[in-house]
């Protein structure tokens, strides 16, 4: 039974609390982005302020055994500035009986890596290159079992279990996924988990019409899934990006060197059919920024997009394309954005992401709901300043494009059980 993290009395009790403090460290281990632990901290505050005690565990990173590169230690002194008590630390997450023991009402405590131990992701390591087919099946079984006893210890430490690790909801990991069963009436989300379902839910069941998807990026085949299920939600469907190239030759455009996927031509048509079955509009650009380098000081020009010259690269919309998109995307009430529909990086090929921004913020100014999600396109609209002019910004990558791909993520149905 999923509790609310709101109504539910910590007072006396200790939480076990999943948040993902996976923040890129420098050389000097010290962190240069904090906004994933900034994310968690009204959820760690609220524990404390309710009485409770918090037992907090992450991962960092991709280890492939004990690493000082990737401890938490590093972090410690960052996390007990912004939740405002000393944050005490656990060296191994798996012996961590004697520090719990001694945790107060109103202390916190953090564990060690996760991803120090196999048995949180429930995969073998250290395999030979030359392992047959047995061997690692029976790796892969040894760890699953020893996974078990894994979670059981996790589950010991505390009375209740909250997630608040949106970026890793998609893994059935051991403290995403399996905990939570050791804690049947003691479960719940955490304000960043709330936030992002709703967000979801938003988009994907409870969305206002006109719905247009900006979806955008390099490839079809990272987002096929997110249009085929976007087709059966939206009015309209804007598909920007290097991945706009590879539907307009799969319609016999001129593309010339712009980054395409041959084998997904079958599969862009299929979608442009099934779309006008449904009587989704697909919009594609019109015209496009083509440069004959890929670099900052190349030569750049504006042609038709399925007119593209030889030697010749699409980086960017064009003028013409985002006229046509910002009409659509000011007259729709819900909009998703994944993707950036250029280069963004290149300043010089970063206009329709600006733009696309920019009408996002317009859009929700005037009443619109809008999500952007997706790696890319968030730090997009992080770095030009648009985060907060948008209705929601996701935490979640990876977590956010199966959830728009229409999957179940194994974080969020265990504690919803």
């Amino acid at each position: 039974m999923q509790c609310s993290i709101d109504t539910y009395d910590f007072a006396g009790k200790k939480a076990i609390v999943r948040v993902d403090f996976n923040v890129p460290l420098n050389e000097k281990f010290e962190i240069t982005d904090d906004t994933r632990i900034r994310a968690a901290i009204p959820t760690l505050k609220k524990v404390l302020e309710k009485g409770g005690a918090l037992i907090i565990m992450s991962h960092l990173g991709r280890p492939k055994g004990v690493t000082e590169k990737f401890s938490l230690k590093h972090i410690i002194g960052r996390v007990s500035e912004l939740l405002g008590v000393e944050v005490k630390f656990a060296a191994d997450c798996q012996k961590a009986q004697a520090e719990v023991a001694e945790l107060k009402p109103g202390e916190a405590l953090l564990l060690e890596n996760l991803r120090f131990y196999a048995e949180e992701e429930g995969k073998p390591r250290g395999l030979a290159e030359d392992a047959t087919d047995q061997e690692k099946k029976d790796a892969k079984a040894a760890v699953k079992e020893s996974q078990k006893e894994f979670v059981k210890t996790l589950a010991s430490y505390a009375d209740c279990y909250i997630n608040d690790a949106f970026g890793t909801a998609h893994r059935a990991h051991a403290s995403t996924a399996l905990i939570a069963k050791y804690f049947p009436n003691d479960k719940m989300f955490g304000y960043l988990m709330e936030g992002e379902i709703k967000a979801i839910d938003n988009v994907l069941k409870n969305a206002q019409h006109p719905f247009t998807a900006v979806i955008g990026g390099s490839k079809v085949s990272s987002k096929l899934a997110v249009l085929e299920n976007m087709l059966e939600r939206v009015d309209n469907l804007i598909i920007g990006g290097g991945m706009g190239y590879t539907f307009i030759k799969a319609q016999g455009g001129q593309i010339g060197n712009s980054l395409h996927e041959d084998d997904l031509m079958p599969n862009a048509l299929e979608i442009l059919k099934k779309a006008k079955e449904k009587g989704v509009k697909i919009y594609i650009s019109s015209d496009t920024l083509v440069c004959d380098k890929f670099a900052a000081d190349a030569n750049t020009m504006v042609v038709p997009s399925n007119a593209i010259p030889e030697e010749w690269e699409g980086v960017d919309a064009g003028p013409e394309s985002l006229a046509t998109w910002k009409e659509v995307l000011l007259n729709s009430k819900t909009i998703l954005w994944n993707g950036p529909v250029g280069v963004f990086e290149i300043p010089t090929f970063a206009k329709g992401t600006l733009q696309i921004a920019q009408n996002l913020a317009d859009a929700t100014e005037k009443g619109a709901y809008t999500l952007v999600g997706g790696g890319d396109s968030v730090a997009a609209v992080t770095q030009m300043g648009y985060a907060k002019k948008v209705s929601y910004v996701s935490t979640g990558g990876g977590a956010m494009l199966e959830a728009l791909e229409g999957k179940t993520l194994p974080g969020i149905a265990a504690v919803m059980e």
